[in-house]
């Protein structure tokens, strides 16, 4: 019997009060997402996180929405699957750690947190219109630059087929 390869799954991060061109590219990366074949996950709330979730489904996608509280019906209208943490904010490390790849479009401080997550785990990011960010000693964060919603799906998507491949090499048989 062979197993079915799954999906990749990227992670999508951005602020819940974003200008109305964030939320616009978080919708396209959405669409372009689901119509690469990836699944979406996100924080499930509104703003970049119904956006992108609207994209995905707008071409048939599969969205997962990991909320902060308990309650199914707090999750967009838009995600699939709502994964309920009772965690607040501590679930934005379930968030990135849930993709292989994580997309910052736009983003506030909740945003910000989920990309050092991210970068602590050795997780890309891909950044379109988000934080640039230096370390104490003055060194830039790897934080790789998109220039569209379609530039931010391309690197993301190679970036995770990149990651599973360096990991498959050496994980446990």
């Amino acid at each position: 019997m062979t197993v079915p390869e799954r999906p990749i799954i990227i992670a999508v991060i951005g602020g819940d009060s974003p200008p109305p061109s964030a939320a616009a590219q978080a919708e396209e990366v959405g669409r372009r997402l689901a119509e690469r074949g990836a699944v979406v996950v996100c924080g499930g709330r509104r703003g970049v996180m119904e956006a992108v979730c609207r994209g995905a489904k707008s071409a048939g996608g599969v969205t997962i929405g990991v909320m902060p509280g308990d309650d199914p019906r707090a999750a967009n209208d838009w995600v699939d699957y709502p994964v309920m943490t009772g965690m607040s904010y501590a679930r934005n490390v379930i968030v990135v750690k849930s993709g292989r790849a994580v997309i910052a479009v736009d983003g506030s401080y909740g945003t910000l947190s989920e990309i050092a997550h991210a970068l602590a785990e050795g997780a890309p990011v891909i950044g379109l219109d988000t934080w640039d960010l230096t370390s104490g000693s003055g060194t830039a964060l790897e934080i790789t630059r998109a220039d569209s919603p379609a530039d931010a799906v391309e690197k993301a998507l190679a970036a995770a087929r990149e990651r599973n491949e360096r990991e498959s090499q050496t994980a446990p048989r």
